[in-house]
């Protein structure tokens, strides 16, 4: 994650809480009262976020001590003390429910795209993400993906070249997808992919040899059928096949089964469930 832009969230997420005017803790808490507290996974997880916890706490206090056995991706069991932190009890206090918040959050990106890539064992497809992410957390949403075992499809818009239905839509007329890619390719280097939705438009994008087919809300008999038509390409102009629209932890590997490459879930980012977790505070 880039260091700079978790700064800048990490400063956002605390001045939101108003964390320099914990009112409550103030009046409470002596100012040089020193505590030790434990960080419990409730449930199952993966997890991601711990470095943010650690930096959201030192940057309340530079002397907070934070210790883990843990690393982000490492699975854990329910009830599972994932990271101690000592120092000042203000500080502790105070940053909790930031530190939280950005752990089952990003734990449960995680553990989420766990559960997908488990699905799929024993194919080859591998689980995408996609742009479907909140806004200004992209980079760290995504970040929890790759800890779950997913892999990043693009993150901007000039990473690559996708032609999608709008595309297709805001032209007023139909198109020549060969001649389309043709001068995509003399235009720049990233990869192209194209997006259909039926084996007509399917064929028409083989045709051009872009990079990659993204299969559109398709059955998974079409999709089985357009595994095989790539299969009758020389190995060198086979592209790689995208399923995409509608996948969940129910149907996706029936669709790892039909052949395709890639699987892309906007579930793993804009549907997620945050894991569940607590600090306990003691006195040293």
């Amino acid at each position: 994650m880039n260091a700079a832009a978790l700064n800048r969230l990490i400063s956002t997420a605390l001045r939101e809480d108003a964390a320099g005017h914990d009112i409550t803790t103030r009046f409470l808490i002596p100012a040089r009262h020193t505590c030790r507290g434990r960080i419990i996974a409730k449930e199952e997880a993966v997890l991601c976020g711990l470095d943010i916890v650690r930096k959201v706490f030192q940057r309340l206090d530079r002397t907070i001590r934070f210790r883990t056995a843990y690393k982000d991706g490492a699975r854990v069991r329910r009830n599972t003390t994932v990271a101690v932190i000592q120092g000042k009890t203000r500080a502790l206090l105070t940053g909790e429910r930031t530190a939280l918040n950005f752990l089952g959050y990003l734990s449960g990106i995680a553990t989420g795209a766990r559960q997908y890539v488990q699905k799929v064992r024993g194919t080859k497809a591998v689980i995408l993400d996609t742009r479907k992410t909140t806004p200004g957390l992209r980079a760290f949403e995504k970040y929890a993906v790759r800890c779950g075992g997913g892999v990043n499809h693009r993150s901007r818009l000039d990473q690559l070249v996708l032609m999608k239905d709008n595309h297709r839509a805001a032209c007023g007329r139909p198109w020549d997808t060969a001649e389309a890619v043709e001068r995509l390719r003399e235009r720049t280097k990233q990869k192209i992919e194209i997006e259909v939705d039926n084996l007509t438009q399917f064929k028409q994008a083989l045709s051009a040899f872009p990079d990659m087919i993204l299969l559109d809300n398709m059955t998974n008999g079409r999709m089985k059928r357009a595994v095989r038509l790539v299969k009758g390409l020389p190995r060198k102009k086979r592209p790689l096949l995208e399923a995409s629209g509608g996948v969940t932890l129910s149907n996706i590997a029936g669709i790892a089964r039909t052949g395709v490459d890639r699987i892309s879930v906007g579930a793993l980012t804009h549907t997620h469930k945050a894991v569940n977790m607590s600090m306990e505070l003691r006195l040293k």
